[in-house]
């Protein structure tokens, strides 16, 4: 008896020793030495931060955040083969033509008044996963149709976005990318003049391409942006034919950007205080850039402004009607030398349109910018951690501010607001060429938005 007790006592030791060292394993963060982390990167498949609004492991939504990669992969796009290239176009032609609805089964068919979510996906996979967390998250949810526009075609993008079970999701793929045309316009092709050829030296030579106004040539990686947000806007207000009797808002988000789980329930309370607070206003910003901001004093104020890019590009919303004064300028927007979308819309707004855009904005806002790297910035870190600890905190902290009854409306003092001559970048006709060509005609027979009364407070 004693030596079968003492075997089984020495088992269990055995066994909890065994979980003991599995825990720490997947506990301990990776070793600077392991490659599986050396591989990691803005787009890299290192193993996904956990979001501190989760609380623990066991939250539904902590699905989005576990990997099912089929590996490592580097930081970097690889090079595809002309096959490769061949089988994703036809993927993308596909896809593209099915317009198909997941979840339409479960939450029913979009209604005119639907809300339309509109995120612009590059390759940023962890990004991309705090985001749909934030938005599983969320209030009302599953009232919404949620688009994912891609620029890149990737299978661990797709398979997590397949997984998406809390409302309706539609995904488009921008035809035009870089990835698919790395050696051919509107990726950088044979001939091209390089970005600081003098053009003296470009008329000898010949290379193909037109300088901007600061006398550089194209650089594609930085067009593409630009490319797909016009894409994208053409394709969902006149072209997805689900959304032909749409007359709701189309909130604009990118991959990452993370939203504050009242923020369809502020988005409809704005939309229905603009026919009195604010009836020159066009558009409605939930996002803003300020350092600092206080929950508990601002969660109902709301600014009334005019839009600036650099100030209201985050999370920003507008319907058709207003889409049919800004297409109407599709010539200015095309043309304007300056490779970024939201700077081009001032622009618009500045010289076309017969009166400016404004915005309501929010002090507090309900969309988040996490992202730490991206085409304007480069980090040896990455990792979205601290920027969501302090959303995490804010968000916190303003618990019982969220879901306001009635919003209070500010009227600033307007100001003067510079003239830009543009960031250049987009000198090259051929950009003006293809910017153009994603116009759309208008649905035929589209109803008109309904007037509707409406008041600044909620009943919920």
């Amino acid at each position: 008896m004693r030596g079968g007790g003492w075997a089984r006592g020495l088992r269990v030791v055995g066994v909890v020793v065994l979980l003991c060292v599995a825990w720490l394993q997947l506990a301990l963060p990776p070793l600077p030495h392991d490659p599986q982390s050396l591989l990691g990167g803005a787009s890299g498949r290192e193993t996904p931060e956990n979001d501190p609004a989760l609380g623990s492991v066991h939250n539904p939504t902590s699905k989005f955040l576990q990997t099912r990669s089929r590996g490592s992969r580097a930081s970097t796009a690889p090079t595809l083969n002309p096959e490769q290239i061949l089988e994703i176009k036809e993927q993308i032609q596909l896809r593209t033509g099915n317009e198909t609805v997941l979840n339409e089964e479960l939450f029913g068919p979009v209604q005119p008044d639907t809300i339309v979510i509109a995120v612009q996906v590059h390759n940023r996979l962890e990004y991309l996963r705090h985001l749909i967390v934030s938005l599983a998250q969320a209030r009302d949810i599953d009232s919404v149709l949620l688009i994912f526009s891609h620029d890149y075609y990737d299978e661990d993008i797709n398979q997590l976005i397949t997984t998406i079970d809390f409302c309706k999701v539609m995904q488009i793929f921008y035809p035009h990318s870089l990835q698919t045309h790395p050696h051919t316009f509107p990726g950088e092709s044979p001939g091209d003049c390089p970005r600081d050829t003098k053009p003296e030296e470009a008329a000898k030579v010949k290379c193909v391409g037109t300088p901007d106004l600061y006398k550089h040539y194209r650089e594609a990686r930085f067009t593409q942006t630009k490319h797909h947000w016009w894409w994208k806007a053409n394709k969902i207000f006149d072209e997805v034919w689900i959304l032909r009797n749409h007359t709701g808002q189309v909130l604009f988000l990118e991959e990452d950007h993370y939203v504050a789980e009242d923020f369809l329930h502020t988005l409809r309370l704005l939309t229905a205080a603009i026919p009195r607070a604010c009836p020159k206003c066009s558009l409605i910003t939930l996002g803003n850039y300020l350092k600092n901001y206080n929950f508990y004093t601002d969660a109902r104020k709301v600014e009334v402004t005019q839009w600036v890019s650099s100030k209201h590009n985050m999370g920003f919303a507008f319907n058709h009607s207003v889409w049919g004064l800004i297409k109407a300028c599709s010539g200015q927007f095309c043309d304007h030398d300056d490779y970024n979308w939201d700077w081009s819309l001032l622009h618009v707004s500045n010289t076309c349109l017969t009166h400016k855009l404004h915005t309501l904005v929010l002090r507090a806002p309900r969309v988040f910018h996490i992202g730490e790297c991206g085409v304007h910035h480069k980090k040896k870190d990455c990792s979205s951690r601290s920027v969501l600890n302090k959303v995490h905190r804010a968000l916190q902290a303003g618990q019982r501010t969220l879901f306001p009854r009635q919003l209070i409306v500010v009227h600033t003092p307007p100001k003067k607001v510079k003239k830009h001559k543009g960031n250049g970048g987009w000198g090259d006709l051929r950009d003006h060429a293809l910017c153009r060509s994603f116009y759309v005609p208008t649905f035929t027979h589209r109803p008109a938005l309904a007037n509707t009364s409406v008041v600044i407070g909620s009943g919920s």
